[in-house]
């Protein structure tokens, strides 16, 4: 009766340690450190356990209808990574000069990552520049290394020391006044940009997988001091069908550049599209202009 009653302990317990396994492999998070090493560049963590990693074009010199664009307002390629149950995800963008795209796209596949979208983000840029978006799911620091590799076929600074910082002086923004006309708050990214960014309201997913405001699914306002206290504005709204319309019309009504209309992702529910600005003019008025455009999307408030 005891060796009966053994043994059905030790089954009991056996059945205990392999549902222990998997939740304990659930559990456990990537080395972010190694992530940073593989990539090359150092990364934070966001909201919602995101890790995201800045790769700016900050070897690039690029002009848009001749204005020069610092890399922190047009040019900022990432890399979001997300751990969900037992492996990892990651999704982001990368800036990249028309010869660079089909060596870097291959070694995408090459890693096992996938590309979800090449296009434009502006018109009238020098060089010519375009935009790789790109998504994966697996091991980070395998992923990293994959996206490094592929990145080699490109002149995207990995590896190095950060870039001195740019001395203080020229042109600068009012933020208050284009906080108050927006309505929204917004922080300083470097180099004199102003970013503000918005989320949509609704929950948006991909493969049943929260797609987070963190990994670039949110609204992106720059504002970079340009001359004459004007100031260039870029960045995407994030919208559903039915406002893609009413937003570009919007714009135009205001004076804004429509440059772009695309998808970044593609398994997104809601589908979405994002819709890429620019102009140059006084910042209260062109922030005046975003706000009455993100009223007709369905944002956060």
């Amino acid at each position: 009766m005891k060796s009966r009653q053994l043994s059905s302990v030790v089954a009991f317990c056996a059945v205990i340690a392999a549902f222990a396994m998997p939740f304990a492999a659930w559990a456990a998070d990537p080395d972010w450190k190694a992530v940073e090493q593989a990539l090359g560049k150092s990364g934070q963590m966001q909201p919602g356990d995101v890790f995201r990693i800045g790769m700016p074009r900050t070897d690039l010199s690029v002009t848009v209808k001749g204005v020069p664009v610092k890399a922190g307002f047009a040019l900022g390629s990432y890399a979001a990574f997300k751990q969900i149950g037992d492996h990892a995800m990651v999704m982001g963008d990368l800036v990249l000069l028309d010869q660079e795209i089909p060596a870097v796209m291959s070694g995408l596949f090459a890693g096992g990552l996938e590309v979800t979208a090449v296009h434009n983000h502006l018109n009238e840029m020098s060089p010519h520049t375009m935009y790789m978006h790109y998504s994966g799911h697996g091991d980070a620091v395998q992923m990293a290394r994959a996206l490094r590799q592929a990145l080699s076929a490109s002149g995207t600074p990995l590896g190095g020391p950060a870039p001195a910082s740019v001395a203080a002086g020229g042109p600068t923004l009012d933020t208050k006044a284009i906080e108050q006309a927006l309505g929204r708050s917004g922080r300083d990214v470097g180099a004199g940009v102003f970013q503000v960014t918005v989320p949509r309201a609704e929950a948006i997913t991909e493969m049943g997988q929260p797609l987070l405001p963190a990994m670039g699914v949110v609204t992106v306002m720059n504002f970079q001091p340009t001359s004459d206290g004007k100031a260039a504005i870029t960045g995407d709204f994030v919208l559903i069908d039915k406002e893609v319309n009413a937003v570009a019309k919007t714009l135009r009504q205001q004076g804004v550049d429509v440059t772009a209309i695309h998808n970044h992702a593609l398994m997104d529910v809601p589908r979405l599209f994002y819709m890429h600005f620019w102009a140059n003019d006084d910042p209260v008025k062109l922030a005046q202009a975003l706000k009455a455009a993100l009223d007709q999307t369905n944002s956060r408030k």
